[in-house]
């Protein structure tokens, strides 16, 4: 008998259909070892030598291997083929005495998919269990493991009971806690913009926007007022309107590469709404089914026969004129990308997401994968673009802009729709003359940065290099878990005061631990592992020394946040005073006799005054307030009663 162990039941189930009787496959359910639950699990003072421990849930499990193996003549490793499949692969091998000098023998094997062919092309080409990318996660594993167990308490003794801090996520709650300040310190610009609707001879109308004054370009907050725009609007209502100029060209838009793992958790949450976590949930299911290439990989790269399956699909059910001559490969943006790998991709071009057999969502995030692969082997969108440039003299010469989109061919946007305004301009020649129909000065103010949601936020780790595409969603799910951010109804993160505090504790006391550029270059250390040029003790200890020494310091030098606040407010319950004092989702009213009295009450906090009557009914106080995206206005205290609201700070 031959036994091959993987990770999960369905990806048991999917490689058993594609081998012999010979052969009996079974999964891990996971790691079968981690570091101990309860203690550091790791000796700092022996080389920082992992603790590993086989947990109870896990025990049964690796009994029943363990009786399996015994039986085998040879035992096949065929996990995940990223560090973290290596990993188990490793400590499958040690907890089932698999040494490889003795019956079982071992072997490992990776794919990048799960097809009949892509199983028996693995099968030919077994490899031993590369070490080094063993190493990169047990460093990534040790070193997470040192700041959770090492900071948090630290957290516990200077702040309050419950906190926790995490090497990437403590970044990313920065990040977001950094935002929310930039929000609340942003004061809103008034700026104007001016549109005109003008007429051709033969009656046809269309839009054009101020651009310039006397030659020199408008910047966007050029015009600051709307004295200046009503003074600009009076004089081209005076003006001379003529054509000074026609462009017109053809302009293509190419498609986008293929999925990575974060570029498709973006665009679900763009289309589909779903978070990273349940994306790469629903993604993992497509995988273990056979149905898509490995949802874990920062490659846009293609393989030949990925692209000449798909030539093929579009040759049959689109036509000739979809089918571009010679397959479009592209190439992989990050410097850090495994470029061996393929993008995320369809394991068979012609099976589409009707065909899937599965929940509805599951067959969403499916034809996401399809139609962007798809798309990706498509010709460019072609458009007709027209730019007019119209001339308007009155006591200055204005210029005034209007642009034009015609689609000519769909392209690409066939399968992969994208929004886009067609807009068609009137058909006119240089130096024709136009009656002025109206001028609109709008006011406009600036909007402050927006909020992170989950794409941007996974975007923007990816930028800086933070994490990998195995860590995205469970940042974001550990950041939302503690308490230290929430979704609001645009489904933006905006961190509660917990999460303020713990951010700004960790960045005033530990720099680096929450530095974008640290970070990402620890892990630039855990790729060197990977690639055999640094040893995982050494980028540990370069990481931990200084770290720990900081830590003893900071225990010393810093002293216990108080967070508890006295009041005015009796205890309805007893009369004692009620505090307010810091809950995991932010501030709260408890009374002052806990624990024989346990009441507490929310804290309903009142808007800011500015000192000043309300304008508009004399009666209330001018008090700030905020949009839903953080945007500040002013408001009347006495609201809904008086309504009145300015964007502006009022003046006595």
């Amino acid at each position: 008998m031959n036994l091959v162990i993987v990770e999960s039941p369905t990806k048991a189930k999917t490689i058993g259909k594609f081998l012999g009787r010979e052969f009996t496959v079974e999964s891990s359910y996971g790691h079968v070892r981690d570091l101990p639950k309860g203690k550091l699990g790791v000796d700092v003072d022996n080389n920082f030598s992992p603790q590993y421990v086989i947990p109870r849930k896990n025990q049964k499990r690796v009994t029943a291997l363990k009786k399996l193996a015994a039986k085998a003549g040879m035992v096949t490793l065929a996990t995940d083929e990223d560090r973290e499949g290596e990993a188990i692969a490793f400590h499958l091998v040690n907890v089932l005495d698999l040494d490889g000098t003795k019956t079982p023998k071992v072997e490992r094997i990776v794919f990048h998919e799960i097809t009949k062919s892509a199983i028996e092309e693995a099968l030919k080409k077994p490899r031993r269990i590369d070490t080094r990318l063993v190493d990169a996660q047990q460093a990534r594993r040790i070193i997470d493991r040192l700041v959770g167990y090492k900071l948090s308490p630290f957290l516990w003794k200077k702040v309050r009971g419950g906190l926790s801090a995490g090497r990437v996520q403590s970044v990313a709650l920065r990040l977001i806690a950094e935002r929310e300040e930039e929000i609340q310190k942003f004061q809103p610009q008034e700026y104007w913009t001016i549109t005109t609707l003008l007429k051709t001879g033969r009656d046809e109308t269309f839009e054009a926007t101020l651009s310039s004054i006397d030659g020199k370009d408008i910047e966007k907050l050029e015009i600051k007022s709307g004295k200046t725009a009503k003074s600009i609007s009076d004089d081209l209502r005076k003006a001379i309107f003529k054509i000074s100029k026609i462009t017109k060209r053809e302009t293509k838009k190419n498609p986008l590469p293929p999925f990575t793992t974060s570029t498709l958790q973006q665009e679900s949450s763009h289309r589909l709404y779903f978070s990273a976590k349940k994306t790469m949930m629903l993604a993992q299911r497509l995988y273990e089914e056979g149905h898509i290439t490995y949802m874990r990989t920062d490659s846009v790269n293609l393989s030949s026969g990925a692209a000449s399956m798909a030539k093929d699909w579009i040759k049959e059910s689109l036509g000739e004129k979809y089918a571009v001559s010679a397959p479009r490969f592209f190439k992989t943006k990050s410097r850090l990308a495994q470029e061996a790998h393929e993008a995320i991709r369809p394991t068979q071009a012609d099976r589409t997401a009707e065909v899937i057999k599965g929940a509805e969502d599951e067959k969403k995030v499916y034809e996401l994968i399809w139609r962007r692969f798809i798309a990706s082997q498509l010709p460019p969108a072609v458009f007709d673009t027209t730019s007019l440039l119209v001339k308007a003299t009155s006591k200055k010469e204005y210029g005034l802009r209007a642009n034009g989109n015609i689609l000519r061919f769909d392209g690409f946007l066939k399968v992969w729709p994208t929004k886009f305004s067609e807009k068609e301009l009137p058909d006119v020649i240089e130096g024709e003359k136009l009656d002025l129909v109206l001028v609109k000065p709008e006011e406009h103010h600036t909007e402050p940065p927006p909020r992170y949601n989950e794409a941007s936020l996974v975007k923007t780790l990816e930028e800086y290099g933070i994490g990998r595409p195995s860590t995205y969603a469970p940042i974001i799910s550990v950041i939302q878990d503690r308490g230290y951010v929430t979704k609001d109804q645009s489904r933006r993160f905006t961190p509660t005061e917990i999460g303020l505090l713990v951010s700004r504790i960790l960045k005033e006391h530990f720099p680096k631990i929450v530095e974008v550029g640290f970070t990402a270059q620890i892990e630039e250390d855990f790729d060197k592992i990977a690639a055999g040029n640094e040893t995982w003790p050494e980028v540990v200890k370069k990481f931990y020394l200084p770290f720990n020494e900081q830590l003893e310091r900071k225990y010393k030098e810093v002293e216990k946040e108080n967070l508890t606040e006295e009041t005015d407010i009796s205890c309805e319950v007893c009369g004692k005073p009620m505090v307010i004092k810091f809950g995991r989702f932010g501030r709260f009213l408890a009374c002052s006799g806990y624990p024989e009295c346990r009441n507490t009450k929310t804290l309903k906090e009142a808007p800011q005054s500015i000192g000043m009557k309300c304008p508009g009914c004399s009666e209330g106080e001018v008090v700030i307030r905020k949009t839903k995206r953080g945007r500040i206005f002013y408001g009347c205290s006495r609201y809904p009663e008086c309504d009145w609201s300015s964007w502006q700070k009022p003046k006595e």
